[in-house]
């Protein structure tokens, strides 16, 4: 399961009349903690904005899955609500989840997330959608290696370190 992270950025911008106007912006980062998600921030950012970039604050996001449709960069968060019964009780539970999804309008977002949904295994209702304020998402790509280093040529996996008189 992804963990995606919020991270506002704030930097001078050129505006239409080619003055700089300083914006607070907000990415979605998938990583695996605080310190991945700023140095994946940084990486990502570094190339796009000209200029000095402070990011003003990292947070854990509640989004638990992102749908990308290419026709349109206009992202939506979608509140998704259904039952399930818990196993021990037997009790009906309601279960709330965020999802993002690109659309023109909300209308569309939500024919949308009903459409990227349609194989859940049980009934839901969308009863929110709003046009959501991140710019951009960043999705954990297996390209992204550069961030993570190779395992050094020394290092030997455990089982090849043990003897045979080792208990463990």
């Amino acid at each position: 399961m992804r963990t995606w992270f919020l991270c506002k950025v704030k930097y001078a911008k050129e505006n239409e009349q080619g003055l700089l106007k300083n914006v607070s912006e907000q990415y979605l980062v998938d990583a695996v903690s605080f310190t991945e998600a700023e140095a994946r921030i940084y990486d990502m950012l570094g190339s796009v904005i000209r200029g000095d970039f402070q990011v003003t604050s990292i947070g854990k996001s509640n989004i638990v899955d992102v749908f990308f449709y290419e026709d349109v960069d206009v992202w939506h968060k979608c509140k998704i609500t259904y039952i399930v019964a818990d196993a021990d009780s037997g009790k009906e539970k309601k279960v709330t989840q965020y999802m993002l999804v690109t659309a023109h309008h909300v209308k569309e977002a939500y024919e949308r997330i009903y459409e990227s949904l349609n194989n859940m295994l049980v009934s839901f209702n969308v009863p929110e959608v709003s046009e959501s304020p991140i710019v951009e998402i960043f999705p954990y790509e297996k390209d992204d290696e550069e961030l993570n280093p190779a395992i050094p040529d020394n290092f030997k996996p455990l089982e090849q370190t043990r003897t045979e008189g080792d208990d463990q």
